[in-house]
């Protein structure tokens, strides 16, 4: 609720009480005064949200004080009231900076109407200044028709229409934040605020503060209130990107505003409903975390109500080719150059690279190329700066023994030893938990057993390990 704080000026003292115990009633922080001077008194001790102020004062007239509060750096909505109403003078407010305007005498239904369109107004002008500090260069759509993007966008889809909290994984630069703006601009809550953070970058001992926000003195330099991201979210869509960046106390505090839905500000002990959808990204292993101790379970099954994975471009080289082209557009009209187009033998140094960077390098790479370019209008591969190196076929480490031996005899392994040695391997680097070795093989702890019996108890024996055939 970002109206909190009320002025009541009014010298009619029946009036003045009647507005101050409704507004209480609607659990608002009032402040009731009859003159002008008592209003600049608190104005100066404290921000208010909105200010209730009578046109005719026994000190001064009220539009006076309206073009004063229009000039201050945190100022408050304000409402004119006036028992003599007219066009004119409605107009003559509306141009000195009030928000709305009321002829006495009025109901508690038209006070109602104005405080619901203050909140909305109120939240629409801090979001709109959060929106104007970001500098979002997200422009490129969920490109590629590659199975593995034809099946995002499907569960893209069939996930939107949702209220579930969403986390999304995936390598850095494969466009996890592109997910989530898909997700938002296809649900319900796409007319309402899509307020990111990015948890890696904001230092550890603000980010309470960024998520919750804080009231005026809570700490050195909180010089006013400030909403945090999760109100400035109220009815739409929060993104927490890199989530598995943010430290142990503020999990916890992060777990209940997702099974509450509430929060306190820090320095606060008022308790803000907030409604919002959340998302979340991480480009790491979050079992992995959580079997570290570095991640909350509780906060790891809150946010994995749907996950979803991002494949790397790699998974995808067929989509490179649409990539690079719209990147090669975009960059040709922000740099004001005119490209043709990619040479073949470009195109096929594209093709045939892992890109570690995915996506994020693809653009990286497009970008530089474009602006390197010769007058021929044709991306060359010099001008892509990607290191060509011919195709290798290489054989793990983990096989060197079974192999090196074949070699010098001019044969080559079996499979099934290949196999054998790779599990016995992977066996090693877990210290012998079957467990962890069954995941990093993606085979089932019932698959590896039943190999260890086949091989009839030859596997290595791990310090605290029974014999591989027992189980």
């Amino acid at each position: 609720m970002p109206i909190e704080k009320v002025i009541v000026l009014e010298d009619d003292a029946i009036l003045r009480n009647n507005l101050e115990n409704y507004l209480r009633r609607k659990h608002y922080d009032v402040a009731s005064v009859a003159t002008m001077s008592g209003a600049q008194d608190y104005l100066n001790k404290d921000n208010f949200d909105i200010i209730f102020l009578d046109v005719r004062l026994p000190d001064g007239d009220g539009t006076d004080l309206l073009k004063q509060i229009k000039s201050r750096p945190q100022r408050p909505l304000v409402v004119m009231m006036t028992g003599y109403g007219s066009v004119e003078a409605a107009v003559e407010c509306m141009r000195n900076g009030a928000f709305d305007y009321l002829i006495k005498p009025f109901s508690n239904e038209q006070i109602e109407v104005v405080l619901r369109k203050a909140e909305e107004f109120a939240q629409l002008l801090k979001v709109n200044r959060f929106l104007s500090q970001e500098t979002d260069d997200c422009e490129v759509e969920l490109l590629g028709n590659s199975p593995a993007m034809q099946d995002l966008r499907a569960v893209i889809r069939k996930v939107a229409r949702t209220q579930a909290t969403v986390l999304i994984q995936g390598e850095s630069g494969t466009g996890k934040e592109l997910v989530a703006r898909a997700l938002y601009r296809a649900s319900s809550r796409a007319s309402a605020p899509f307020i990111k953070v990015n948890c890696a970058a904001i230092p550890e001992n603000l980010i309470e503060s960024e998520f919750f926000g804080h009231e005026r003195g809570a700490f050195t330099g909180a010089l006013n209130k400030r909403e945090g991201r999760f109100e400035l979210a109220h009815g739409g869509t929060i993104l927490l990107d890199e989530i598995s960046e943010i430290s142990p106390s503020v999990q916890a505090k992060l777990l209940r505003v997702l099974q509450e839905r509430e929060l306190e500000r820090v320095g606060g002990n008022r308790t803000i409903k907030v409604d919002v959808r959340v998302m979340a990204t991480t480009n790491r292993d979050l079992d992995l975390s959580v079997e570290k101790k570095e991640f909350r379970q509780d906060l790891y099954f809150r946010l994995n109500v749907v996950p979803m994975v991002v494949p790397p471009l790699r998974e995808r080289i067929e989509d490179v080719p649409q990539l690079a082209e719209e990147f090669m557009r975009r960059f040709a009209r922000k740099h004001g150059v005119h490209i043709k187009g990619f040479t073949d033998a470009a195109s096929r140094i594209m093709k045939n690279h892992t890109w570690p960077g995915n996506v994020r390098e693809l653009q990286n790479v497009v970008e530089r190329a474009v602006i390197m370019c010769g007058d021929s209008g044709m991306l060359e591969p010099e001008h892509l700066g990607l290191t060509v190196t011919a195709p290798a076929i290489s054989v793990p480490a983990v096989y060197a023994n079974a192999v090196e031996p074949a070699k010098h005899n001019h044969e080559f392994s079996t499979l099934a030893d290949l196999e054998k040695h790779h599990i016995f391997a992977v066996l090693e680097q877990c210290k012998g938990n079957r467990t962890h070795a069954a995941k990093m093989l993606d085979v089932s702890i019932r698959t590896l057993r039943n190999k260890l019996h086949e091989y009839n108890g030859t596997a290595p024996k791990m310090d605290g390990e029974r014999d591989s055939i027992e189980a």
